[in-house]
This record gives C-alpha cells, structure tokens and sequence, in this order.
C-alpha cells in the first residue's frame, strides 16, 4: 500500500513505524464565583512563569547544537509573554469570570485562527506555535506530564496526527529516520527542524493514523512524498541503499554553502534569501547569500490588536537593511487579506478570499496601511539597497495604481524635509493575467519576481492550502514552465531583472530547468541553499538550456519529475 503527501524534507528512509499519539487537553467552557477570581489568576501566573521555565530549559540544551533552532523556542517565550494575551486572559477571569483553562484556550484560539486562515502558508502554519504554547499551559495548568520524543528505544519512523515545534525539537533525532503526519505543509517550524536535521518528512497524509500500525514496515521517499507501508525485502534493500546514498550527498552539499553560485562554466547565478520574521536566526544566512530575495512583512501585522506603527516598521527594516549593506533587499509590501483577517481591521466576510481582497487589493481599500508602510520603507532605504515589491498584481492598472500612491507618499516626505531613498519598484508575478503580459508589464516597473506557489496555484486552479487538492497542485506542470519562460523572455528582452522566489526556487531538481529558461536569480530559505549551490556548479548553461529546452516538450508533471530525477 502506498500513501502520499507533502516531501517537506528530503530524503529516503526504511524502517519501523512508531506512532506517537500526545494527549491533548481540551477544556469545556466553565466560569467560577467571584471570590475565585484572584485564586484563578495567581494560579494562571504561576503557570505562566512553569511555561516560561520549562521553555527557557528547551532554549539553553538547543542552544548548545544547533543555536538557529533554539530561537525558535525564544519566540515562543515571546508569545506566552505577550502583552495583549496577558491583558485578555486575566481580563476574561477576574472581570469575565471565565475559568483560567478556559480563559487560556479561548484567548489563544482568536490568536491561532487568525494567523490560520493566511493565504501564505509561512505566515498559517505560524499558528503551529501558538496552538504550542497554548498545549503547554493547558498542560501544566491540569499537571500533565512533559512526555515527547525525547527518548526512544531505536531508529524509528515517527508517524502521528501532527507535531508541533516543541515535539521535532526535543526528539532523538539520531534515533528518527523520517516524519511522518497528518498535518503541516512546507514552511512548517516542524518542517525547518526536520530540513535542519537531516530527517526526510512527509506532511499531510490524509489517514496516516488510520492506517498505520506501530512496529509496521515501511519505505519512505519524501523527495516525492510517497510512503510504501510493507514493503518486500528487495523494496526495503534498495531504499536502504538510497538512504545511504541521499546523506553522502548531503554532506558533500555543504560544502557549497560558502561557496558563490557559478555554474561549471563559469556563468553566476545569484542566490537570494527569503526571509519572514527579521529574525537574528534568519539573518545570519546572510554570509552566504547575495541579497534579500524576498522579505515578508505580514510577521509585523499578525497577531495583534493594533497596526504596527510607522516608527516600528522602519526599525525593522532598517535592521535588515543594515545588515545586508549594499546587496539588494526585496520587501514584499503587505500581503494580507480576506481570509488572514488582522485582529486589527475589520473584514467583510469572503465565500473565496484567495480571490478575493488579499495583499495589494487590500492596501488598495486600506490606503492608510499601505501609506505608513511605504512611508516607513522608504525612510528605511537610505541605509542599505530597497527595492519595494507589489504582490497579488493582475493587470496594468494595478501597477499604475501602486506607483501613484508610492508616487504621493514620496512627495509628502519631501515636504516634510524626511530623509529617504531613492527605491526600485517591482511585482510579484503570481497570477496568469500579469504573465500573459510580461512584455507590458516589463515596460511599467524596474524588476520583477515569480512567486511560483501563488502561480501554480492560480493556474492549477488548485487551492494550496486544501489537502483534498494537493494532487492538482503541480509545481512541475508544464504549464508553468512554459509561463516562466515567457515571462524570463520578455523581462530579457527589456533589460529589467527576474528572479524567482517561490518553493521552485530553492529546489534543487528544478535549478536547471529555471536557469536554462534565462533565470539568473534565485531566492529561497537557508536551507535549500547548499543543495541548489552544488547543483548549479554541476552545470553549464548549454545544459541547464537543453534541459529546459526536453521539459518543455513534456505532458505531464510526472513526466517532468522523472525526466528530471533522471537528467540529475
């Protein structure tokens, strides 16, 4: 029998199944007296300061092996201290009456729905962390047990319903040979530690638990997502012998990381960062990347009750800024909308709001938010290289649109006598109509960058967030390729630069294909970069060419994955 889902992280492993079931504690809705009030809230401060203690103890033994992790736990100490959830909680208990387990479920869910319902899976599965936190106080405040996977008796398949940070963070990882679960998706925290680490992981199967049993047999490929549950013995000796060959590979990438990405005849091809928090962790790539590729700015807006101020964001970008000097930092302006509702902004309801007012559709109907980010970007600019990106483009109008009003708040800030820089204006292609017109839109802005999980998505039709549409949603359709290289031509042809800063721009499997295209920017998280660096050096651009050049003569998506895997 054969199950798929979403390869978060690469790799091929054969072992036994390990089913891991966390208990988790939901309460019932139930209030107290009066008199109960202060007994409740000292009760909730105490757990409060455990969940504290207990995180900071994670923090310091990750800090020893792998210190980019453990800031992962620093943020959650972030969120069980945050100043609005501490004035909401013991609000709801000393004036509201609630119970304090459930003054700490409910407070924490307006926070996890919130951050769920983004269009952009890294923002979404942010609510991992919350739903964390919140497990942890619940845990500690009905004295539940610390158990998690910190101990384990061999090499296992780790199969459950899903794992939150803190369960990948804590576990043997010497002793996991892969991940499996029901739920997650690629930028998952679950996803990076297990990329971090090493351990192929496949997310998102519909049924695992249902269909798994504990010691059962079973050949894992989270290259492509499949998971063979009993496999014969000449299955499980030829995976056993792939997993071999995947870690030799693996280490012999790192070595690329501090390399500059050339290609074997010595063309370069630059490799840009995505980054989403500003985050100390995310920057220190940094020292082996050539710019900012892409920089999500929605980690300022989330979770909160009120709008980030324009003194806060420029702080953050000037931080970035800063940090990379004269390389070029793409910040992506506000990519919000219908169906990320900010706690701070009101929404009209949406029957589909991945096509609805999202990202610059909203900014167009909240032209203040959009004002004071721009405002404090362009303040921001004079310390390193800004470049401003418009997401959720569809048409020319909205382009000119954009400018207009990037054009006004210019004007103010003259005005005002504010020092500010002078910024290059660009977009996300990401929605077919503005591909179909890359030659125009080339003409209207100074660069552009493909968002290739909004682009398949658009032209798949398949919603990227919905498990039951996964198997539509085909980054190696051929469709896209032909799109992107349209697009790579007629940005060509203008002289403007294009890049691509999706999930295909850090898969190594799909480098030679998108530079045979004409693409010379790339841009993706940390951890795709030594795979894609040794790739790249593998290649020469006439053959990177003739691999683009036998993909687009492919049907399927299928077929390109196998031509693919075959050409590597």
């Amino acid at each position: 029998m054969v199950l798929t889902g979403n390869g978060v992280s690469p790799g091929i492993a054969v072992g036994k199944i390990y089913v891991y079931k966390k208990k988790r504690i939901e309460p019932v809705e139930n209030f107290t007296l009066p008199a109960e009030g202060q007994s409740q809230l000292d009760r909730y401060l105490t757990v409060k300061k455990q969940a504290m203690d207990r995180l900071e103890v994670i923090r310091l033994e990750m800090e020893k092996s792998d210190p980019e992790k453990a800031k992962i736990f620093a943020a959650h100490k972030d969120i069980v201290d945050d100043i609005v959830i501490n004035e909401e909680i013991p609000d709801k208990i000393t004036n509201e009456h609630w119970a304090g387990d459930w003054a700490i479920y409910q407070v924490y869910e307006t926070f996890i729905a919130a951050v769920r319902k983004a269009p952009d899976p890294l923002i979404a599965e942010r609510a991992a962390d919350f739903e964390d936190v919140r497990a942890l106080l619940i845990g500690l405040w009905h004295g539940q047990k610390n158990e998690g996977l910190s101990v384990l008796s061999e090499p296992v398949i780790i199969a459950a319903r899903e794992l939150l940070p803190s369960d990948t963070a804590v576990m043997d990882k010497d002793k996991v040979l892969a991940v499996l679960s029901e739920t997650g998706g690629i930028t998952s925290h679950s996803a990076i530690i297990a990329r971090g680490y090493g351990i192929p992981a496949v997310l998102g199967i519909q049924g695992l638990l249902e269909t798994v049993k504990p010691g059962q047999m079973a050949a894992v490929n989270a290259g492509e997502g499949t998971v063979i549950l009993d496999p014969d013995k000449a299955t499980a000796d030829d995976y056993a012998k792939k997993s071999d060959a995947f870690q030799q590979g693996r280490l012999a990438a790192g070595a690329f990381l501090n390399k500059d990405a050339f290609t074997a005849d010595n063309v370069k091809i630059e490799i840009g960062l995505n980054i989403s928090n500003a985050a100390e962790g995310e920057l220190e790539a940094a020292a082996y990347t050539d710019s900012v590729g892409l920089f999500r700015t929605e980690f300022l807006y989330m979770g909160r009750n009120s709008l980030p101020t324009e003194d806060e964001q420029f702080s953050v970008y000037r931080k970035v800024l800063e940090r990379f000097g004269k390389r070029p930092v793409i910040l992506r302006t506000l990519d919000v909308g219908g169906d990320k509702p900010l706690t701070s902004v009101e929404y009209a309801r949406e029957e589909n709001p991945f096509l609805g007012n999202r990202a610059l559709r909203f900014c167009f109907s909240h032209p203040e938010i959009f004002e004071t980010q721009i405002r404090a970007a362009l303040r921001a600019s004079i310390y390193g290289s800004l470049r401003l990106m418009l997401p959720m483009v569809a048409s020319l109008d909205d382009i000119r649109k954009a400018k207009s009003l990037i054009a006004a708040v210019t004007e103010e800030l003259k005005k005002e006598g504010a020092p500010f820089g002078k910024v290059k204006i660009g977009i996300m292609i990401e929605i077919p109509s503005i591909a179909l017109i890359a030659d125009l839109a080339a003409k209207e802005v100074d660069f552009a960058s493909i968002g290739s999980n909004d682009l398949c998505q658009y032209l798949c039709a398949a919603d990227r967030m919905n498990s039951a549409a996964a198997p539509y949603y085909q980054s190696y359709h051929p469709a896209m390729f032909r799109l992107i290289k349209e697009t790579a031509a007629s940005f060509e042809k203008a002289g403007k630069p294009l890049s691509i800063c999706g999930e295909l721009g850090g898969d190594p499997l799909a480098a030679p294909v998108l530079i045979g295209l004409g693409l010379r920017k790339l841009s993706m998280g940390a951890a795709s970069i030594a795979s894609v660096k040794r790739t790249i050096a593998s290649l020469t651009i006439k053959r990177a060419q003739e691999i683009a050049a036998n993909v687009l003569t492919l049907a399927t998506a299928d077929e390109v994955r196998q031509y693919l895997t075959k050409s590597g």
